[in-house]
């Protein structure tokens, strides 16, 4: 009986450490927010890279469908341009974007963000995915947009994971993915879009 009252209390230490407050934005902010993108449907897949040993630390998703948005599953980012909710940011133009990225790329680590271009109808499925999926506990990243992708036509096939580069190596089998690596030192290029 003294086993079983340590294993529930254990358990709910456990559950109350994966517990992040809730951020819900208000309705008005999260419209007010609103970034349309003229650039085509797309997901864009973001790894930050140790450059020390390689590991991958942290992996989000940017979806452009009928609004552009940031999946930042457990993410440390926030600006008060960008409302969140449930680790949904809104209002992910191409300066945020550029915040975003230089935000992890620094001395010490490197993003490999990886492009695909899908229909406009999967983009707008990720999307609502992504703003039904719920506020995401610390090292679930990787595993939170795997769970989201599988249950798209097209990425069925993605092998579920907690570690982002093995999300970051499997989205680079896909067809149609091209991508790039940001360090902190890295000069602007023809396809960096997020730097205009």
């Amino acid at each position: 009986m003294k086993v079983s009252r340590l294993f529930a209390l254990f358990a709910l230490v456990i559950l109350a450490a994966c517990t992040k407050p809730v951020v819900w934005a208000p309705e008005e902010d999260v419209i007010a927010a609103r970034y349309v993108d003229d650039g085509p449907a797309e997901i864009v897949l973001f790894n930050v890279i140790r450059n020390e040993n390689g590991r991958g630390e942290h992996a989000a998703l940017m979806i452009n469908a009928s609004q552009r948005v940031l999946f930042d599953p457990a993410g440390s980012w926030a600006h008060p341009d960008s409302p969140e909710r449930h680790d949904v940011l809104y209002g992910f133009d191409d300066e945020q974007l550029f915040r975003y990225t230089y935000y992890h790329a620094r001395r010490t680590h490197r993003v490999r963000i990886q492009h695909l271009q899908v229909p406009a109808e999967t983009a707008e499925t990720i999307l609502r995915l992504a703003q039904e999926y719920g506020p995401v506990p610390d090292g679930f990243c990787a595993r939170s947009i795997f769970d989201i992708l599988r249950q798209v036509p097209g990425f069925e096939e993605l092998n579920p994971s907690f570690f982002p580069n093995r999300l970051s190596e499997q989205f680079a089998e896909l067809p149609g993915v091209w991508e790039e690596v940001v360090y902190s030192d890295a000069e602007p290029t023809e396809r960096q879009q997020y730097t205009q």
